[in-house]
């Protein structure tokens, strides 16, 4: 009997698509979400000196939709599918607009590490809700005691930053599940689905980012750049969500987000120079054993 029989519908995955991306192991897909979901928002940070970070937000999701709507034209299919994805759709859209101002709005005021460790506070609700055998228990516990160990000394900020970050981390929660149904939704292309809902977040972000983005529209090379976080934080991590998400249980694919906080320490060591410790070079390394130990429900 295929294990995946007794999984709940949401976290069933579909069946690996008959193509080159879909002979691919989806962790792999994961790991480069992971390292650019940081990496764009690092060189978000340096752009905070020119524009606000609405107006980053903005330019993100803009630059980010159009290549979509360029890429996939996703209007084509959308009238083809039935009303519930089409909700499924829209509620992505508004989750990732939203997400990504809060995002933004988050890492202004504490370290990116501070945000990626708060952000993984509803994954791990997740996870549990997912665990089956003691072997994942163990794996969860692990990441667990890594994130508390690169994060605690770090939990230094503003109170406003705070909120931010935990309304990022309740809308990050929606994103997975409904990113969940998106990919998982069937009849055509998930990416289709996706370049769907990038246009619904471009209409919700506009609202709240399109004046603080105006200084950006007016400089070319502030453009460009704002095009560059679009493409490394948004087009390559979200595809990379959904190749990974429609071949991964939900539970796996929370676990593996214990990647995150990690990836948001390397990153910002890198691009920001915000050094990790030895205590946070220990919790990377739970994080790592974790991850190794875990076995997929599907398996």
């Amino acid at each position: 009997m295929d294990a995946r029989s007794d999984l709940p519908v949401a976290d069933r995955p579909s069946s690996p698509p008959a193509t080159a991306a879909g002979r691919l192991p989806p962790p792999l897909y994961f790991v480069a979400s992971a390292v650019f979901h940081y990496l764009g928002p690092a060189f978000a940070v340096l752009l905070f000196a020119r524009v606000e970070p609405l107006g980053v937000a903005w330019l993100r999701i803009a630059s980010a939709a159009l290549i979509f709507a360029a890429w996939r034209r996703p209007w084509r299919r959308v009238s083809q599918l039935n009303a519930a994805t089409r909700w499924n759709i829209a509620g992505l859209g508004v989750v990732l607009g939203g997400m990504n101002a809060c995002f933004y709005l988050a890492i202004d005021r504490l370290p990116l590490a501070t945000v990626g460790a708060i952000e993984f506070l509803g994954p791990i609700g997740l996870a549990l809700a997912g665990l089956r055998t003691q072997r994942n228990i163990v794996a969860l516990a692990l990441v667990v005691a890594g994130v508390w160990l690169l994060t605690r000394l770090r939990l230094a900020g503003t109170p406003l930053g705070f909120v931010f970050a935990f309304a990022n981390c309740a809308l990050f929660t929606l994103y997975i599940v409904l990113g969940h149904r998106v990919a998982n939704d069937g009849g055509g292309n998930a990416i289709d689905r996706l370049a769907a809902a990038m246009l619904v977040a471009l209409v919700v972000v506009t609202l709240i980012g399109i004046r603080p983005a105006a200084p950006a529209l007016l400089s070319l090379p502030l453009l460009a750049a704002g095009t560059g976080v679009g493409v490394t934080s948004s087009v390559i991590p979200y595809v990379c969500d959904q190749l990974a998400m429609a071949r991964l249980p939900r539970a796996t694919f929370a676990t593996l987000l214990a990647l995150l906080p990690a990836t948001a320490c390397m990153v910002g060591a890198v691009v920001l120079h915000q050094l990790p410790g030895r205590t946070e070079t220990i919790g990377i390394a739970l994080v790592a054993a974790g991850i190794a130990i875990h076995h997929e429900a599907r398996q």
